[in-house]
């Protein structure tokens, strides 16, 4: 009889409640608990294809930060801060004691923000594209790569398209279309993460995380690249590049990211 190779775990999405309003999520497996963090302005998506991978050894979770996706969009000025309060909120009501945290771009602050404050809970955290904040970053002015303005003609669907198109490959279009849908559901301040992303306070923080860090990021991605060594020296932390890929690396190579995530929640077990 010839071997089948076992089933994917199931995707399934809920809903917790928080003092924000309900919070969106989908997860994957069962296990020790993997939280995953989405850039702005995306939403849980990003890791349509790495959380059934993630989730085949663990119990994979990829929220839609606060403000974007599904979750709620409470008033009030965003902040990295407030998205990892949102973040606390959703471990609680899921019962998580200690786990492991990845992020990619703005969910690498709030994974780190998270390791910061709960380094007893935190397993390891894996820091993909996540941008070095200092005094510089947050004096100069963000670029408007998210932004644009709505126009009855629906053209302003073709800038969203044509804002991020250099970022994907041909035949990535699925993943293209994905962040479309994203930006169109957070259009009004679609921004907004960027910005929280400057404002943040990192300086401060970094001295407080004491887990197992891996910092990572894609060698096309121009955005975050430059932050890679200040960010692992400032961790004093093992640096990589992955083999390929632009600002959407969970969504290009969605085998090699998911396999960095096992192997780096796994590499203290001997």
């Amino acid at each position: 009889m010839t071997g089948t190779a076992p089933a994917a775990p199931a995707l399934r999405k809920g809903y917790a409640d928080s003092p924000f309003g309900q919070l969106h999520y989908a997860e994957c497996g069962a296990g020790e608990p993997v939280l995953l963090f989405h850039q702005t302005p995306r939403s849980w998506t990003e890791y349509l294809r790495v959380l059934p991978l993630v989730g085949a050894g663990f119990r994979a979770i990829a929220m839609d930060t606060l403000g974007f996706g599904a979750s709620a969009k409470p008033e009030g000025p965003h902040s990295i801060e407030r998205y990892a309060d949102a973040a606390e909120a959703l471990a609680q009501t899921l019962g998580l004691d200690r786990y492991h945290l990845v992020g990619h771009h703005t969910g690498g602050l709030i994974a780190l923000e998270l390791a910061a404050r709960h380094p007893g809970r935190t397993a390891s955290l894996l820091l993909s594209a996540t941008p070095y904040v200092d005094e510089e970053k947050r004096r100069g002015g963000g670029h408007a790569v998210d932004h644009v303005v709505p126009h009855p003609d629906g053209s302003h669907l073709l800038d969203l398209w044509n804002h991020r198109r250099a970022f994907y490959r041909p035949g990535e279009e699925s993943a293209l279309n994905r962040y479309v849908i994203d930006a169109l559901t957070v259009l009004d301040h679609a921004t907004e993460g960027h910005a929280a992303v400057r404002r943040y306070a990192m300086e401060e923080r970094l001295p407080l995380v004491t887990a197992r860090t891996l910092a990572v990021c894609a060698p096309d991605d121009h955005f975050a690249l430059p932050s890679l060594k200040k960010l692992a020296a400032a961790l004093a932390c093992e640096a990589r590049l992955l083999p390929g890929g632009h600002a959407p690396v969970p969504e290009q190579l969605p085998e090699e990211f998911a396999r960095t995530v096992v192997e780096w929640a796994t590499a203290d077990r001997g």
